[in-house]
């Protein structure tokens, strides 16, 4: 079953929010038009507990964007965002999710961050989402969300990695930094991933 995977699509990482992708709100109606042609849609949300080892606030003396190291693995350091039950962990307003079956929330532990979700960063945790896929009979991933070069990239990543043919739909991505999404995009090429574009995707779906 070709499945549709939203990552991150919250308020926190639209224009306005806490951690803002540039244009990040212009996806939302590509992401929109794609759901119903999937015979599967899943959602996942960054749900940070108050007070996150990740964010800069935290962390006396360092700023926003710093990288440090926390419990042995590099972390870059983020405004307080998408904290869990406030409105900038909310899904975007105009997102539909009717046609979303399961959310998966990620990085709920205080002391790891999350970008995949699949796993936290540390690989301690699994969110639950790849025992779902399998239940669900997935075949194919189709990945869109925010932001392209971080969360979207490292799911796809472990989506490649647990043998699953995967697309990364171009206009439902929007990066943090265009350069990184540029490094990030051709990994993803290299290791097997297909960039397409949503009017592209309709015509392989349903499939």
């Amino acid at each position: 079953m070709k499945t549709l995977i939203l990552v991150d699509i919250q308020n926190d990482f639209m224009p306005g929010g806490a951690l803002p992708v540039p244009r990040g709100d212009t996806i939302v109606e590509v992401v929109n038009g794609l759901q119903p042609g999937f015979g599967l849609a899943v959602a996942t949300q960054d749900w940070h507990p108050p007070g996150h080892a990740s964010f800069a606030s935290q962390h006396p003396g360092r700023a926003a964007f710093e990288s440090v190291e926390l419990d042995g693995l590099p972390q870059t350091l983020w405004p307080d965002h998408c904290v869990q039950g406030e409105w900038g962990a909310k899904f975007h307003p105009d997102l539909d999710t009717r046609a979303v079956q399961a959310i998966f929330r990620k990085g709920v532990d205080p002391r790891v961050d999350s970008y995949s979700c699949f796993y936290d960063n540390a690989r301690r945790r699994s969110t639950g989402l790849a025992g779902y896929l399998r239940e669900k009979g997935a075949t194919e991933l189709y990945f869109c969300g925010l932001a392209a070069e971080i969360c979207v990239f490292y799911s796809l990543r472990d989506a490649l990695d647990f043998g699953y043919p995967c697309v990364l739909i171009m206009d439902g991505v929007m990066p943090l930094d265009e350069r990184e999404y540029e490094k990030a995009r051709d990994e993803l090429h290299t290791a097997g991933a297909r960039l397409m574009r949503a009017r592209d995707v309709f015509c392989e779906i349903p499939g």
